[in-house]
């Protein structure tokens, strides 16, 4: 007989309600599997279009007030949502969403990611394209979608 042996679980947050759905269903099974739980967070680069003479400028100032503030924020979200018994490890990147998760993935030897589909559709879906589509195709292990109001198996 085969067993599941799930020592480390990333799971992505934007802050958004169904980063935060994803989340429970980490917890869960970080309780379950006695896992240890890699929470991570990617702040964009903002680059601001200056003009055509010097292509695009980013902004480190801004971009290091906003990486402060999602540290504050992962700090709390980790307090608040996860129980004291279970390991979890806060992460802020900077970068492409699902560029970091997949580095992430790698670095910390993950076994799972999970993560939520925010279920993009239409014109949206074919300009963006989606993080968990992304991540899905690129990771280095399996990786579960959640999408919110669909067949929850995780009850609170």
């Amino acid at each position: 007989m085969s067993t599941v042996s799930l020592k480390k679980i990333l799971v992505p947050q934007d802050f958004s309600e169904y980063s935060l759905h994803a989340l429970k269903y980490a917890v869960t099974f970080a309780e379950l599997f006695k896992s240890e739980l890699i929470v991570l967070h990617i702040v964009e680069p903002i680059v601001y279009p200056a003009d055509f003479s010097f292509g695009q400028v980013s902004i480190p100032a801004m971009e290091e007030e906003i990486r402060k503030h999602s540290e504050e924020q992962l700090t709390e979200l980790v307090a608040r949502e996860i129980p004291t018994g279970i390991k979890a490890t806060p992460i802020i990147r900077i970068g492409k969403p699902f560029i970091e998760i997949v580095e992430v993935a790698k670095s910390e030897n993950t076994d799972l990611i999970v993560i939520s589909s925010h279920g993009r559709t239409g014109m949206d879906h074919v300009l963006f394209g989606s993080t968990a589509d992304k991540v899905v195709r690129k990771a280095p292990c399996p990786v579960l979608t959640i999408r919110p109001h669909e067949h929850e198996f995780v009850v609170p």
